[in-house]
């Protein structure tokens, strides 16, 4: 089967599928063993760095979980280092930025760098992927407003004050800002699909921080102005965020082809908000993935139920995978996905048939 024809790729043009895809966000980290083993050796960045590697832990909850699709090891910050903003990663804090960006002169020094010449070990790392995977790549970004927010608070952030002061006081810095971050994104994300990547997930975790009214303001031209410099790329591209329940029309006017919907919004509320012409992914709550199992089966059978309503669903989660799931969960939620759509959509055909034949007769 070629990638083309694959169930995500389908389910993202909204095309009829035999079953529903399945991938998990964070699907490739800290619950697995062997990735545990390699980050003894490597820290996050350096796997990034050691394309060889990054394409081993890329392909590894494929190979373990049966997933429909894969979608690259990296960190949203990558780029922001190649911009010339040093950054680490703390361990179970995030991002920590010694120099934030908090004046125009800060935004001024950024640069919108060419990825071939300043994360080539990104692009290789795709291009050894699409050489040998069975199943689609996702390649991914941060989006503007989530970097940003890294890239003024030096961190992790709960209430976003000093990201929400510049966007208040000084709309010009920025404005600037966003539109650096919007060219480097444009450009980022042309290079990974050009290198092989098959679909494109714009990361904006905290951007359901800020009210509709603000959204609209101050983050909705820049994704749009995204969107429609990616769109040319003819590949599904992905927009998700985090308690982003009532920005989701915006994600869809913004220019977003396929929409991720955290556990917060009922897949038929979501579907209502966007309309029937975008794709939707997502959305069981993570933390089920440690409920008993009757628990687990009973909401991923609700979700599926509302998903299959309309053509164009993937199954994932609202949210990453956290480091303390169980592998075996995750595959046996992934077996569940498939064995339950595809019995869904055959007894759905066999209707369609009987149907047909009683009109015939």
């Amino acid at each position: 089967m070629q990638k083309e024809d694959s169930n995500f790729l389908k389910a993202c043009r909204l095309e009829s599928v035999n079953q529903i895809p399945v991938w998990f966000m964070r699907q490739a980290g800290r619950y697995d063993a062997d990735y545990r083993a390699i980050r003894q050796k490597y820290t996050l960045v350096e796997i990034c760095e050691h394309p060889e590697v990054c394409a081993d832990v890329t392909r590894m909850p494929v190979q373990k979980l049966g997933v429909d699709a894969a979608i690259l090891f990296s960190d949203i910050m990558i780029p922001i280092g190649a911009m010339g903003l040093p950054f680490e990663i703390r361990e179970n804090v995030g991002p920590i930025i010694a120099s934030p960006v908090r004046t125009r002169e800060d935004v001024d020094r950024l640069t919108v760098f060419h990825p071939r010449t300043s994360l080539p070990h990104v692009l290789e790392t795709i291009e050894l992927l699409t050489s040998d995977l069975r199943v689609p790549l996702i390649g991914f970004t941060g989006a503007p407003f989530t970097l940003a927010s890294y890239m003024i608070e030096g961190g992790p952030s709960r209430e976003y004050a000093r990201t929400k002061q510049m966007m208040y006081e000084s709309p010009a810095v920025w404005g600037a800002l966003m539109d650096k971050l919007a060219k480097m994104i444009v450009s980022y994300g042309q290079a990974q699909v050009q290198s092989g990547a098959s679909a494109l997930q714009l990361f904006d975790s905290w951007v359901g921080s800020l009210s509709p009214e603000d959204y609209a303001t101050y983050v909705f031209p820049t994704m749009s102005y995204i969107f429609e410099n990616l769109r040319s790329l003819k590949v599904p591209l992905i927009y998700f965020g985090v308690t982003t329940g009532e920005l989701l029309s915006q994600f869809r006017s913004a220019g977003a082809t396929v929409i991720g919907v955290d556990w917060r919004v009922p897949l038929p509320t979501a579907r209502l908000r966007v309309g029937h012409d975008v794709a939707l992914q997502g959305n069981l709550d993570p933390a089920l993935l440690h409920a008993p199992w009757p628990v687990l089966e009973n909401q991923i059978r609700r979700i599926l139920d509302a998903g299959m309503e309309y053509p164009g669903y993937t199954f994932n989660l609202g949210h990453g995978v956290r480091p303390s799931v169980d592998v075996n969960v995750l595959r046996r939620v992934t077996e569940f996905v498939h064995e339950y759509s595809a019995r869904h959509f055959q007894s759905s055909q066999v209707m369609s048939s009987s149907a047909k034949d009683g009109v015939i007769s």
